[in-house]
């Protein structure tokens, strides 16, 4: 996929590690298509460490990188879209060679439609496709109760309420009164912000929805086929919120037939 790719580390070669402030990648050279993945609320580019065995050998993953968590702790969780588009965008160059489509689960796939659309504006390149997962349409969000409103003690059960955090996390008060903030600060993030229609994205759109996902039902995930001028399909998965974290359900599986069947 690149002319001149850089010697990987032994016993780096296939694990998610970080390239760059904002780009995690297990490197395959041989690869012929790439899957960037944008993580969920308070996620971490490790959210998705397990897709770089479960992918096809075919499909090589990297994985955007926030400040506030993992290898970028010391720095504040982003407070301005626009700015951390721009960033994003300068940081992926190196993996926005050869065939590449994107994937974001929950507040994720509305940074990764913001992505595609600067890359687009800019003349490119841009996705193959955009995998949005687990997200009402923005309209949608801009419309309803707002998760950031609430008072923290319902704050924080309406996040556990969605199953993003395993029963030993949840369980150390320690370790959730330090994830808690960042998660608020990414609801804050993309509950105040206006995602717009136009200009819809040239590239196709697939939705992947759990079906008992109360934040986000089929219904309310229909509408993204507005966002894009191309193909808009949705995929239903058994389970809830975090469905691809539920055993049986292949997503990356499912990501890579697609890529490589279109």
């Amino acid at each position: 996929m690149e002319g001149n790719v850089r010697t990987v580390r032994p016993g780096l070669k296939g694990r998610l590690v970080p390239e760059n402030r904002s780009l995690w990648r297990a490197r395959r050279p041989e690869a012929r298509h790439r899957i960037v993945c944008f993580p969920h609320a308070g996620g971490g580019a490790n959210a998705y460490a397990s897709w770089a065995r479960r992918l096809p050998e075919e499909i090589e993953l990297a994985a955007v990188q926030l400040p506030g968590r993992q290898n970028r702790l010391a720095e504040g969780p982003a407070v301005d879209v626009g700015r951390l588009v721009q960033e994003i965008v300068a940081d992926l160059r190196p993996v926005l060679t050869g065939p590449f489509s994107f994937f974001g689960h929950s507040c994720g796939s509305l940074l990764a439609f913001e992505v595609a659309r600067a890359l687009q504006l800019r003349g490119g390149p841009r996705p193959d496709r955009l995998f949005v997962s687990a997200q009402s349409t923005p309209e949608v969000i801009w419309a309803g109760p707002k998760l950031h409103d609430l008072p923290e003690r319902e704050f924080h059960a309406a996040v556990l309420s969605l199953g993003g955090f395993d029963e030993e996390v949840s369980a150390d008060q320690e370790v959730m009164d330090a994830l808690v903030p960042v998660v608020l600060a990414d609801f804050q993030l993309w509950e105040r912000h206006r995602v717009t229609t136009a200009p819809a994205l040239e590239s196709p759109i697939t939705a992947l929805v759990g079906q008992s996902d109360w934040r986000a039902p089929l219904e309310t995930v229909k509408g993204w086929s507005e966002y894009t001028s191309a193909a808009f399909t949705t995929e239903l998965f058994p389970g809830g919120h975090f469905y691809l974290n539920e055993e049986g359900n292949d997503v990356p599986g499912f990501v890579g037939r697609t890529l490589l069947e279109a």
